[in-house]
């Protein structure tokens, strides 16, 4: 059972993939953002080549638990997910991933262009293993 995490950028998408167990997380890819509609038709295609059985899309909700305005982003293209593909799109809280994610590449020595590539990547595999370690226990 793969799960598929998009972490909803302005500018990228990054993925993450589980391994078929669905016990860990993987950076998968990073999209560069064009139309919603591309952008949708390149994750439907996502799905069906992995056989992805759960989309997980970052809910970027602020620390104090209030919406904003990447909130309703992320809410907009979660229903467009819904209505491409077949399977369960479920909002998952990702309050600190990309923060979380900048540090990890800061420690990994990552340079400051590429850490902006690849950030939302690791935003992603953060959010989704967090995703599998709720649903485990």
């Amino acid at each position: 059972m793969r799960v598929l995490a998009v972490d909803v950028g302005d500018k990228r998408r990054g993925l993450a993939m589980s391994d078929p167990l669905g016990l860990t997380a993987q950076p998968l890819d990073v999209w560069e953002r064009r139309t919603l509609p591309e952008d949708i038709r390149h994750l439907a295609a996502v799905v069906q080549r992995h056989d992805v059985r759960t989309i997980v899309v970052g809910h970027p909700v602020t620390l104090g638990g209030r919406v904003s305005p990447q909130t309703a982003k992320a809410e907009a293209f979660a229903q467009a997910l819904r209505s491409a593909c077949a399977c369960p799109v479920r909002l998952w809280d990702e309050r600190l991933t990309t923060a979380q994610g900048e540090r990890v590449l800061k420690e990994g020595r990552v340079r400051r262009q590429q850490r902006r590539i690849i950030v939302n990547q690791v935003a992603a595999q953060l959010l989704l293993q967090h995703y599998l370690e709720t649903q485990r226990q």
